[in-house]
């Protein structure tokens, strides 16, 4: 795996699962980070994990990706301390159960305000600095925007909108040696399907379902996406853009039976 020291990273959703996971695993790789989140308390935990992994210097972030002063402050925040930007990673993200018969405006707009119009803001912001970097964006999907599944309708168009902006994106900064992609997570043990709706009983039920849904047999675990995002911001995927890699088990290749 290539090393990332002397690079900096921005992190969002970096409080939790999958993001907390990946700033661990940059900084065991030698990345000086900025995480972001609302949790300020789980960020500082994030923060000490980092540190006792290995991370040369932290920024510690506290912001609400869906508010576009946030955004700008998390850009100059960066910048104010580390004097350039390499690497965003776009992690943060909600999902909500509901369907076309029982869900809401309300809900579609909380959900494609965090996962697709955020993500296009502070790419937006940080596209000069990247520039001066020849940086990378990796942002972080789901199977949900490769395959259709029924119940959680906005998720699955947010991340399908994601998936598309990632293409389009890369395009448009290729000419600037600026590479995007993105991973596609499975199931992976996380809080995301507990603050979507599921109850105790209901998320075990739905983890031992995981285990015929996937190929491996099993969900994923947040380290095993923190690689696949590792990878694709090193040096090691450097003719890689516009992919958007499944790290799912096998989850996108299966047909109903």
């Amino acid at each position: 795996m290539s090393s990332l020291a002397g690079k900096v990273a921005i992190i969002t959703g970096a409080s939790s699962g999958i993001g907390a996971a990946t700033a661990i695993h940059f900084a065991k790789l030698g990345a000086s980070l900025a995480i972001t989140g609302r949790n300020i308390q789980n960020l500082k935990n994030t923060e000490t994990s980092c540190l006792q992994s290995g991370a040369p210097e932290i920024s510690v972030i506290q912001a609400d990706v869906c508010n576009e002063s946030d955004c700008q402050r998390i850009i100059s925040e960066t910048l104010a301390k580390f004097k350039k930007l390499d690497i965003l990673v776009n992690n943060a993200g909600v999902l909500e159960m509901g369907s076309i018969a029982n869900t809401s405006l309300e809900q579609y707009d909380r959900v494609m305000n965090t996962n697709v119009r955020a993500v296009y803001n502070l790419t937006m912001l940080a596209v000069p600095h990247l520039e001066l970097t020849k940086g990378n964006i990796v942002n972080v999907s789901s199977v949900n925007g490769i395959r259709s599944f029924p119940g959680v309708l906005a998720y699955n168009i947010s991340k399908a909108a994601l998936d598309q902006m990632t293409r389009c994106v890369a395009l448009e900064l290729a000419p600037k040696q600026i590479r995007v992609n993105s991973v596609n997570p499975g199931v992976v043990i996380t809080e995301l399907q507990k603050r979507g709706g599921l109850d105790e009983e209901k998320y075990a039920a739905f983890l031992e379902h995981s285990r015929t849904t996937h190929a491996l047999g099993r969900p994923g675990n947040p380290d095993e996406v923190a690689k696949a995002i590792a990878f694709l911001a090193s040096d090691d995927a450097s003719f890689s853009t516009g992919v958007s890699l499944p790290v799912d088990g096998g989850r996108h290749a299966m047909c109903p039976s």
